[in-house]
């Protein structure tokens, strides 16, 4: 399902609009590490390089056609390709993904506890290797591009991020922001264990927007998962939505967040106008100006609409058809926000945001007058 973000990105080199911040989530790291971790025109190329890479057959000496290039596929009825995705899906189980993960041998029931073969059912050190063949950390820690990963420390619960800003980025920061259990083993990070962060949120997007020094930004938020679904009419449906809602980013929660703290700057940003500096403490003049500095945010929503055929399985299925698929509708739909210029104009509202929707699921663009819908702005 993360090849969407590769074709999202694909559509952005294209049209000449270069992020000088990425951060990722899960597999949304490993997509921001290969674009951090790259110059600008390699990065297409790797990110391919990984997707293709990972979807090639597990079995190998198998005639899987949705394991080839071909296209052959999509004449398909929407039954017969659900069945085929289940059997891709079934192989992954039971081969793994090839530079990604591969099943443990002996089981975790037969593994000494406490190790990583006790409280996992796959090995992620060809993940590793992959990683660390596709990127150049020296490259991510020269700062060139800020780089954020986050991941769920085990034992406290708490959320982290791992930023280029702060500390150098290896490839276990990567690793540990992937580490979903109990599928992936949990990745120690100096004497500390995590697991895969979408277990709290899939969203970085509050990371980007509270960091400080606060500036003005135009961010895109890259989705997986819909929030919004329609009401399930048996088992594997109510699996599907069960997923999708489990695993969807918050990014209509945060977005609403930010409005509201935009709003409540500029009101206060406007009182301050009219308050002497003899009425007020010197330093809590300062801090209040400071938080309510004018720095304006456009937030652009990317979310992949899953199709009718895709089911329970879809977050484990590594057939390279359905990642052809993927990457193609992140590439369509990122073309067609960006057809909208408006993305790219400062807002000019008295809250200083903008939130764009252009997605939906009849393939209709919303956002396309003066003040976007489907959210308020």
């Amino acid at each position: 399902m993360g090849a969407y973000q590769g074709g999202v990105y694909q559509a952005m080199v294209e049209t000449d609009l270069h992020p000088d911040w990425v951060a990722g989530i899960s597999i949304g790291a490993i997509n921001a590490a290969i674009i951090a971790g790259n110059p600008l025109e390699r990065r297409v190329e790797r990110l391919r390089a990984f997707w293709e890479g990972i979807t090639a057959s597990p079995l190998g000496t198998w005639a899987d056609p949705w394991f080839a290039d071909s296209t052959s596929l999509s004449s398909f009825g929407d039954m017969t390709h659900g069945m085929i995705d289940q059997i891709s899906a079934f192989q992954a189980l039971i081969a793994g993904a090839p530079g990604f993960f591969k099943p443990r041998f002996p089981p975790p029931w037969m593994a000494m506890p406490g190790s990583d073969g006790a409280t996992s059912f796959y090995d992620t050190g060809a993940l590793k290797t992959t990683l660390e063949s596709l990127i150049d950390f020296d490259r991510i820690n020269s700062r060139e591009m800020r780089f954020s990963v986050g991941a769920v420390n085990v034992q406290s619960g708490n959320f982290v991020y791992f930023d280029s800003a702060n500390q150098p980025i290896g490839p276990e920061h990567i690793l540990a922001s992937g580490a979903l259990p109990p599928g992936f083993p949990a990745i120690e990070i100096d004497g500390e264990f995590y697991w895969d962060g979408g277990l709290v949120s899939n969203t970085p997007l509050q990371w980007v927007v509270d960091s400080e020094p606060r500036a003005s930004t135009l961010a895109f938020q890259v989705d997986l998962w819909s929030s919004r679904g329609e009401f399930p009419k048996d088992l594997t449906e109510v699996g599907v939505r069960l997923k999708e809602i489990q695993y969807s980013s918050r990014t209509r929660a945060a977005t609403d967040r930010l409005e509201g703290m935009q709003e409540i700057r500029s009101a206060l940003s406007t009182l301050l106008h009219g308050i002497s500096e003899p009425l007020c403490d010197p330093e809590q003049l300062r801090l209040l100006k400071e938080f309510a500095d004018r720095k304006v945010y456009n937030v652009v929503q990317l979310i992949y609409r899953s199709k009718h055929y895709e089911g329970n399985s879809k977050d484990y299925e590594f057939s390279r058809f359905s990642m052809a698929e993927h990457w193609e509708a992140g590439y369509e739909d990122a073309m067609r926000a960006l057809k909208h210029k408006e993305i790219l104009e400062r807002p000019d509202n008295k809250e200083g945001f903008r939130s764009f929707d252009f997605s939906s699921d009849d393939g209709t663009d919303h956002g396309t007058g003066p003040e976007p819908t489907g959210h308020k702005s």
